[in-house]
């Protein structure tokens, strides 16, 4: 299927003149296991679920080739967009995923690049290889900010920005929070995590602390007030800029375990579902506060 080449890759528009908004959208990878017990749901009853929540939209892998009928017939049928998560080490992955990925109408591209010893001029020059590959192609590409990545930590993803206009984030700042061991705030990295938000074009929902990457939303209220502080001056920087057609999709992304705090007995602590739609209302929230 070919599509028109867009010729801004840093955000994504529909082309059309409504209002620059946002989408809440929710992660497949966090419908894993939500079943009885923490079976697997049907794939089309996870399509329901998502869509009579009021997600318009999914954040998945590519399915493998055996299912992408199944996935293009749920998309069309549920009305939901489609955004992809690539891992590459090198720019023909991602290449490579593009082509896989050409059958479905894309909204954009959410890579974590690989890896985390990847540092200095190698990184650069991956980060600009893989924005040529985007452009080529005329998709919407977002690096995320994660541990473990390209992007392991903030004082080296902030450098990356330097002399790159071009490169644009998905915020995902429950990595860093985790990383850094920050429970409170700290001034030093307050103007670092500035740094990024000025550059978001997607935000990936999850609320860490210091010492656990998924927190309960229901008893953390001191992180979700920081966290909803932050995605509300992401959205003002990227309201500033924005054109009628804009989408700045926000994808509610809460991991099954080891992400998920689990009991002794092996079961999540939390209803991961039920934590998916508080974060759709904060998210929401944090749009009107910004506008």
């Amino acid at each position: 299927m070919q599509h028109a080449v867009k010729e801004d890759i840093t955000r994504i528009n529909d082309g059309s003149q409504r209002p620059p908004r946002l989408e809440v959208h929710q992660s497949m990878w966090a419908m894993m296991s939500l079943g009885p017990e923490g079976t697997e749901l049907p794939l089309e009853e996870k399509f329901e679920r998502i869509a009579d929540a009021g997600f318009t939209g999914i954040l998945a892998r590519v399915p493998e080739a055996h299912d992408r009928e199944d996935w293009k017939r749920l998309l069309k049928q549920y009305e939901l967009s489609f955004g992809t998560h690539c891992f590459p080490f090198q720019a023909s992955d991602l290449s490579t995923h593009l082509q896989q990925a050409n059958e479905f109408e894309m909204l954009y591209v959410n890579a974590q690049a690989a890896d985390s010893f990847v540092v200095d001029e190698d990184a650069a020059q991956l980060l600009d290889a893989l924005y040529a590959v985007a452009k080529t192609q005329g998709t919407p590409f977002f690096v995320e900010t994660h541990r473990g990545k390209i992007t392991q930590d903030l004082i080296r993803t902030v450098a990356y920005t330097k002399n790159r206009p071009h490169l644009r984030f998905t915020l995902d700042l429950s990595h860093y929070v985790l990383a850094g061991e920050m429970t409170e705030r700290q001034e030093k990295a307050e103007p670092l995590i500035q740094a990024l938000l000025q550059r978001t074009s997607a935000i990936h929902g999850r609320i860490s602390s210091g010492e656990q990457i998924q927190v309960d939303i229901r008893q953390s209220s001191a992180m979700v007030e920081r966290f909803a502080d932050w995605w509300t001056q992401a959205m003002r920087y990227w309201l500033a800029e924005a054109k009628p057609g804009d989408i700045l999709p926000f994808v509610c992304e809460l991991g099954p375990a080891p992400y998920a705090i689990t009991g002794l007995n092996g079961q999540e602590l939390t209803d991961r579902w039920e934590q998916a739609l508080l974060l759709k209302q904060l998210a929401e929230e944090c749009w009107k506060r910004a506008k």
